[in-house]
Parts: C-alpha cells; sequence; structure tokens
C-alpha cells in the first residue's frame, strides 16, 4: 500500500523558517515524481516543487528563492525548507508521489495525479 507521512508543520512568525520531511512508503523503487504543493483556506491546490527519479528538482516561479526541495538522507524521503515565510504561506502542505511515468514532465503541475498524504499545516503570522 502506497503511504504518503509528512512532518514538520507548526505555527512560526513572519520571516522564520520551516522544514517539512515526508516519507514514501509501499514502492520497492524510486517514484517517478515527488514533491509538494498546498492549499489555503479558500483557495486553489498549487504547486510548490517536484523531483523527478533522477533528483532534478522543479520549483514552481513565485516561490523560488525561498523554497528548496531536497533528498532526504534516506531512499523516497524528501524535505521542503522554507525560508522568510510569509501569512501567505499559511496552509495545508501536501507531499504527493506520482510513482510510475505517465508521459508527462515531472514538475508540481502533475502532482495532484498521484498518491498525496494527510497533509501538515503551516501557520504563519504577522
Amino acid at each position: 500500500q502506497v503511504r504518503l507521512m509528512e512532518s514538520g508543520g507548526g505555527s512560526v512568525q513572519s520571516g522564520e523558517s520551516l522544514t517539512l520531511t515526508c516519507v514514501l512508503s509501499g514502492v520497492t523503487a524510486r517514484p517517478y515524481c515527488m514533491g509538494w504543493f498546498r492549499q489555503g483556506s479558500k483557495k486553489a491546490p498549487e504547486g510548490i516543487a517536484a523531483m523527478d527519479r533522477g533528483g532534478a528538482t522543479s520549483t514552481t516561479d513565485s516561490m523560488r528563492g525561498r523554497f528548496t526541495l531536497a533528498e532526504g538522507s534516506t531512499q523516497n524521503t524528501i524535505s521542503l525548507t522554507m525560508h522568510d515565510l510569509k501569512p501567505e504561506d499559511t496552509g495545508m502542505y501536501y507531499c504527493a508521489a506520482v510513482v510510475d511515468f505517465t508521459g508527462k514532465w515531472c514538475g508540481p503541475g502533475i502532482l495532484g495525479e498521484g498518491y498525496r498524504g494527510q497533509g501538515t499545516e503551516v501557520t504563519v503570522s504577522s
């Protein structure tokens, strides 16, 4: 059974940093694409960053420079480090994985087509 487990969310002040971690289990190989998306209150889901099977990453333009996706220390673990957080970054952050090749480029936009975790909440106060 494919499962994604996020951790690291919490409440921070504006300007602070936070690192989220995600562990993918239930697969025997690296997924085709794995990454993060978020959803704020009354907002549509928004892709953040994705990593392909070879370790190459892609980050949504508006978040590049503040948000960094990286591989974890164990297989099928990724992290998202967020700097200079702003109140508008508040929301639920979800880890997602597209396990098998779909023919589409691995980017934040395809994460909604795969498995996702339960999410971890991030609250940024001004």
